[in-house]
């Protein structure tokens, strides 16, 4: 999901630059929490592979343009349930701006827009899955309700706020409300399909239970809180 340059614009653009500090802020929080059960060198190896993971569903996964955004298979979930919160936060921000820096520098401008777009959801994930998930269960053990759900909160969240950018840019008419609704429509193919994609992703990260204490999984992956 990239959100079209002059979307928002101006001195709109100091909400965006605030949301964006927030959400580094909030991701520096969870760095904190996260180096309590797993060491530096494995934050440091899940980070990388998150960053990596973006720029290939950014440029090498299909992607389109529809209304003000594009639909991108971003896999957020999955980031989450095989790598932790803040190393996909990491991941997120990293990947997206190395997107933008290499192949799609008209795009940087709205990297404060882009990114709070993606990180917030990611924190709304993480905050379902710590209500959601009992304790003794390990992620390796969801079931697609449960992924789906999660799924749901992020790709759900991606759209509000894209909803929202394009509302608070260009107002209400009829024209910027069909493209937000456009957008919206499109992005239900990415909810029906991402579960799928995290099962399956799963599915393998049971397979390798041997490397369950791996420093690239998060420990929760394979074990329960």
């Amino acid at each position: 999901m990239h959100i079209e340059p002059g979307v928002v614009d101006g001195a709109k653009m100091v909400f965006a630059y605030g949301t964006a500090v927030a959400a580094a802020g909030y991701s520096l929080k969870l760095a904190a929490d996260d180096l309590k059960t797993h060491s530096v060198l494995s934050f440091v190896a899940r980070a990388v592979i998150a960053t990596l993971g973006v720029f290939v569903f950014f440029e090498v996964l299909p992607h389109f343009p529809v209304g003000i955004s594009e639909v991108h298979f971003i896999l957020g979930t999955t980031l989450f349930l095989i790598l932790g919160a803040a190393p996909a936060a990491v991941g997120l921000a990293a990947g997206l701006l190395i997107q933008g820096s290499l192949f799609a520098p008209s795009d940087l401008p709205m990297y404060f827009v882009n990114i709070t777009t993606l990180l917030v959801p990611l924190f709304a994930v993480d905050a379902l899955a710590k209500r959601m998930v009992p304790a003794d269960t390990a992620y390796v053990d969801l079931h697609y309700g449960d992924v789906l759900k999660l799924s749901a909160a992020y790709q759900g969240g991606i759209v509000a706020w894209v909803a929202f950018w394009a509302f608070y840019g260009q107002g209400f008419g009829a024209e910027n409300m069909a493209a937000v609704g456009s957008f919206g429509v499109a992005y239900l193919l990415v909810i029906l399909i991402e579960p799928v994609a995290d099962l399956a992703v799963l599915a393998g990260a049971k397979a390798l239970h041997r490397f369950k204490d791996s420093a690239v999984f998060t420990h929760r992956l394979h074990h329960a809180a």
